[in-house]
């Protein structure tokens, strides 16, 4: 592990935490992460980093979790030099530039999977991977051409908590699908439609399942409903149109998994 205090900004391998859009980090891969509670995380979570910048004291403090890791550079600066180095004020002493997992086949994918079409939003794909975590749902597919759970806004509002699912990135949905229903899950869809079935009047499948979440503003494609085994929708007063679909998200995996 090289050590290196921070005498200038002007350092090229700095370039990845002045340039935060992940986008941007498509090619090699890779992101960057910040605040403790989200690189603690990450240094146990057995991705490769490609260096951490820190300060002095979150060094002294984590030095034992740092070297676990295998972090091969940490840049150390105070705070101030920090905040020059991304170019705004920070609330957090240590930020990481990590390596994405690989893809998870999708035969690789455990029981429980929570699978996203065409949201938008990164705080909702972030928030969606949180609550996925928390109520044991350990697998997240999700479009190629959307948003990463690994971008930056996704896992921080995760609390770094992405790391525990096994996240599969597909080209096709209908062909993904497909995939699904030949491994033996069930398809649910989550959208409030006609046929819909109440959540509260749905019985959980007892094997495999996925659960289909859907944009934003449109929901559940039409295609997309007709290829699933079933929709369920939240009970909710009259006149509320939906819930924000990571809050649906959240309530109907708690249901899947635990149900009355």
């Amino acid at each position: 592990m090289n050590i290196l205090p921070i005498e200038t900004i002007d350092i090229p391998e700095l370039a990845p935490y002045r340039t935060l859009r992940g986008n941007l980090f498509d090619r090699d891969g890779s992101f960057v992460a910040d605040s403790p509670r989200v690189v603690g995380l990450l240094l146990e979570s057995g991705l490769r980093f490609k260096s951490l910048l820190c300060t002095p004291e979150y060094f002294d403090k984590e030095r034992g979790r740092i070297e676990a890791a295998d972090v091969p550079k940490v840049y150390l600066g105070e705070r101030e030099i920090l905040e020059k180095v991304v170019g705004h004020s920070i609330h957090h002493n240590v930020m990481a530039h990590v390596i994405r997992p690989e893809n998870t086949p999708l035969s690789h994918l455990p029981d429980r999977v929570v699978m996203l079409t065409r949201l938008n939003n990164l705080e909702n794909v972030g928030a969606i991977a949180r609550s996925a975590a928390a109520l044991g749902v350990g697998g997240y597919a999700v479009p190629e051409a959307g948003p990463h759970p690994y971008g930056r806004r996704a896992i921080r509002v995760s609390m770094g908590y992405v790391t525990k699912l096994k996240v599969h990135r597909y080209k096709d949905i209908l062909s993904t699908l497909e995939s699904f229903r030949q491994s033996g899950y069930t398809l649910i869809a989550a959208e409030a439609v006609s046929t819909a079935i109440p959540l509260s009047s749905y019985a959980p499948p007892s094997g495999k399942w996925v659960l289909v979440l859907g944009n934003e503003e449109d929901g559940v494609a039409p295609e997309v409903l007709q290829a699933c085994d079933v929709a369920v929708k939240i009970e909710m007063e009259p006149g509320i149109a939906s819930f924000n679909v990571a809050t649906a998200g959240a309530i109907i995996m708690h249901w899947l998994r635990f149900g009355a």
